[in-house]
């Protein structure tokens, strides 16, 4: 079994600094001061290309958080 959780350890942790990473990637939710003054520079395709990736970025979090939640479940059930 300890081995075994090595291994389990070793995969929380690349999966935490994973999810790091993806979470910084991504885009604030706020736009700041300049929104309130209807500065937005962006075009419309821009803007649709952005979204796809931020919701691709989302999608991976999602997973990435599900498979740490799992892990976790998993390493303290066999520790």
């Amino acid at each position: 079994m300890n081995i075994l959780s090595i291994i389990i350890t070793v995969l929380l942790v690349l999966d935490a600094i994973g999810m790091i990473i993806i979470v910084l990637m991504q885009k604030t939710k706020t736009a700041g001061l300049g929104a309130a003054f209807g500065d937005d520079g962006a075009s419309f395709t821009s803007k649709g290309r952005a979204a796809s990736k931020e919701a691709k970025l989302q999608k991976i979090t999602i997973i990435l958080a599900i498979v740490f939640g799992v892990l976790a479940l998993v390493l303290a059930v066999i520790g």
